[in-house]
């Protein structure tokens, strides 16, 4: 009951006060503080957990290139450049002011990316050459027109690459992903070296993988012709003939101006996956969500092929393995010098390379 106060004013109960208990159209319900701190709870756990991805993602990205050298009047070579990171690396570089010009296989992917990247980056000197790493005509057919057309060449990166295929074997006779990852590219190096020397000082970039560990180079069963063939194991033989390869040049060019590096890009969302992907399509589903979350972007993943081609003061580091924009150590099947020369000399009798370095 409202009590009159004096000069006929009705006087209101404050809402909570003790005086004639509690409303109980103002009292919460007996749920209402459980919802409420179950909310709270909620709230506070999804902050925590959007922390904690940010935090992992950049972890997970790795290294950053955060030198400015710009590469006005200098000539780049990247195989592989029309997908992935080779691709992302072709943008930074052409971004820099580099002459860039794409080796690809798929003559039509690269153009499409050849002209997104010349638009987005405002440089209209990125061109595009056919090449197949699979097949050494290929790669002597290359090399002789970039010699005759080139003036230069300062930066060679051996980007393209091959994970885990079925066995395949190229025109030569070669297993798909030796031949590839590493044959290709020894004799494309090789017939580039007069380039190279001239414009020095240059550099050679590998891009191999963490995978070279655990990896053998069989020199009595390089193409798995006796053995039976793991996609696995030629994988890793293959990267780790990229930290050999790199290796052995470095000292074979040591006082000629050309440096030689190799590097683990990172695991990364590209179509290097493809293969295993499609032996496995139901795991490739199910590895879809968190491979946004546990691998690295295209972008991320050539910051350490940019930081080795463009990073002043490298060249007393030459032969060494990066990975996330930093030296590391390579495993010890890769700083082995006796297999790293057989290999150089195994390498230049099978694709028929008599002048080497």
């Amino acid at each position: 009951m409202r009590a009159a106060g004096p000069g006929g004013f009705l006087v209101l109960p404050w809402p909570g006060s003790s005086g004639g208990g509690s409303d109980p159209e103002t009292e919460p319900g007996p749920g209402e503080e459980g919802r409420g701190g179950l909310l709270l709870g909620c709230g506070a756990l999804l902050g925590l957990t959007l922390i904690c991805v940010a935090v992992l993602r950049k972890w997970i990205a790795g290294g950053v290139c955060r030198c400015s050298v710009r590469l006005d009047g200098k000539t780049v070579l990247i195989t592989g450049a029309n997908t992935g990171i080779g691709k992302e690396t072709s943008r930074e570089l052409a971004r820099r002011g580099a002459r860039v010009v794409m080796a690809c296989r798929d003559l039509t992917r690269a153009e499409w990316a050849a002209e997104e990247i010349r638009r987005t980056t405002g440089n209209g000197n990125v061109v595009i050459r056919h090449l197949d790493l699979a097949s050494m005509y290929s790669v002597r057919q290359f090399a002789k027109d970039f010699l005759d057309s080139e003036d230069r060449l300062d930066i060679l990166i051996n980007n393209a690459g091959v994970m885990m295929c079925p066995k395949w074997l190229t025109e030569d006779g070669f297993e798909t992903q030796l031949a590839v990852n590493h044959l290709g590219h020894f004799l494309l190096t090789n017939m580039l070296l007069p380039k190279l020397k001239s414009s020095a000082p240059s550099r050679v970039v590998n891009v191999s993988s963490i995978a070279h560990q655990g990896g053998r180079i069989d020199f009595d069963d390089l193409f798995f012709s006796r053995r039976p063939y793991s996609s696995l194991e030629s994988y890793r033989q293959s990267k780790l003939a990229n930290v050999l390869f790199s290796r052995e040049l470095a000292g074979r060019l040591r006082g000629a101006g050309v440096s030689s590096f190799c590097l683990h890009p990172g695991v990364i969302r590209t179509e290097l996956g493809r293969h295993v992907q499609g032996w496995f399509p139901l795991l490739g589903a199910l590895l879809s969500l968190p491979s946004l979350l546990l691998m690295k972007t295209p972008t991320q993943g050539c910051q350490t092929t940019v930081y080795c081609a463009v990073t002043p003061g490298l060249e007393g580091r030459s032969g060494q393995y990066f990975s996330d924009c930093a030296e590391k150590e390579a495993a010890l099947e890769g700083q082995d010098d006796v297999v790293a020369k057989k290999l150089w000399e195994e390498s230049a009798r099978l694709v028929g390379l008599k002048d080497t370095c």
